[in-house]
């Protein structure tokens, strides 16, 4: 039986184009008993108030399967630690699997709708499987911010790779591996 995995994109312009080869690294890792889904979000993170929208798609997303592995990559991942931790998880999710999430901060009027509440650790269940990844060369998100989760999700399970940059050199690779071990 195939599993379902469903990959939130990252933001930036053209972030929908540029996490393809990320969402077809993990595709081929995994290999055939998984199907790895990867919607376009709308509208892009240029457009007002695209946080709420963008949290209304995942929980869409999560509400049309049964069992799922969630899985995103910097702006994307960020938003399903924020769609967990303030809708709850369903029992549905098998794992949550994070790829160079930013750990938003700062007083900026655009950031608040992306930042986490200040408790968010305590609502996720503990029994689920969390995992992050982070390259030690991350030209977009700082490494501070892998620390961060470090310190709110102790409990989580943290990858750090000494290079491949934001993207990762395109090589989910290791994520695949993690998955396969639920």
């Amino acid at each position: 039986m195939e599993k379902d995995v469903l990959f939130i994109q990252g933001g930036g312009n053209g972030g929908y184009k540029a996490d393809k080869p990320l969402v077809a690294s993990l595709q081929t890792a995994l290999g055939r008993n998984y199907i790895v889904h990867y919607p376009q979000m709308l509208p892009d993170e240029t457009a007002p108030d695209f946080g709420p929208q963008w949290l209304q798609q995942i929980g869409n997303q999560i509400a049309a399967r049964k069992e799922l592995i969630l899985a995103g990559h910097s702006l994307g991942a960020s938003m399903l630690l924020k769609f967990l931790s303030e809708n709850g998880t369903p029992k549905s999710i098998a794992g949550l699997f994070l790829v160079a999430p930013p750990f938003w901060s700062g007083a900026e009027d655009w950031v608040q709708p992306l930042k986490l509440q200040q408790h968010f650790a305590n609502k996720l269940p503990k029994e689920l499987p969390v995992f992050f990844y982070q390259c030690e060369d991350d030209e977009v998100v700082p490494f501070d911010h892998f620390k961060r989760y470090q310190q709110h999700l102790p409990w989580a399970v943290f990858r750090e790779l000494p290079v491949g940059g934001h993207q990762f050199n395109n090589d989910l690779s290791l994520v695949a591996t993690d998955i396969e071990k639920l």
